[in-house]
């Protein structure tokens, strides 16, 4: 983790020193990656309701892997650890997919869904609207926007189905890490 968090900073300080500004999508997975290896629980404060599944439960983000253009950061939504947010930069943008796993570690069969960002945001906010792939899987979700706030006290995750009165956020209180040694299913 430490390694991890210098590199970041070092390759900050390379781009300043060559006269390169790092781009909002830089400054955005920097900030994330200071909190690699770190748990964070959070409540829903929009769009919940009784028997929707995350209602009533825990819920814990986890800054699990931290590498070079790709953050994994799992989701837990009581016992169920079937969900992984992964964040990967590809050619200065960012992807939001949804890995989700059985508890036998094997893909569920809607997977791998969710969107790139349009444009490159700012250090504070990256948007996701759905992607091709999304619309093919869940022709339903093919209206979906995702996006994450990170500022230096929380983390939200949201989701905004266009054309519905759906929405879902999740805040963490990024000020008092939790201890898990929780694992993704598949990742034991």
């Amino acid at each position: 983790m430490i390694k991890t968090i210098l590199l970041s900073s070092v390759c900050c300080l390379l781009l300043v020193a060559a006269g390169a500004q790092p781009t909002a999508v830089d400054s955005f997975l920097a900030k994330l990656r200071t909190h690699c290896g770190k748990a964070f629980e959070g409540t829903v404060t929009a769009g919940g309701r009784e028997g929707d599944g995350f209602t009533g439960r825990r819920l814990l983000m986890q800054v699990r892997t931290c590498e070079s253009g790709t953050i994994q950061v799992p989701f837990y939504v009581g016992d169920d650890r079937s969900r992984v947010w992964v964040l990967k930069v590809m050619e200065g943008r960012l992807q939001l997919k949804h890995d989700h796993t059985h508890q036998d570690g094997k893909p569920d069969a809607v997977t791998q869904y969710g969107g790139w960002a349009t444009n490159t945001g700012n250090g504070s906010l990256q948007v996701f609207p759905a992607d091709q792939a999304t619309c093919d899987l869940l022709p339903a979700a093919c209206g979906n926007v995702w996006w994450m706030t990170l500022t230096d006290t929380e983390c939200t995750y949201n989701l905004r189905r266009i054309g519905t009165d759906r929405l879902f956020t999740v805040r963490f209180d990024l000020t008092r890490p939790v201890a898990s040694e929780a694992k993704p299913w598949g990742w034991e």
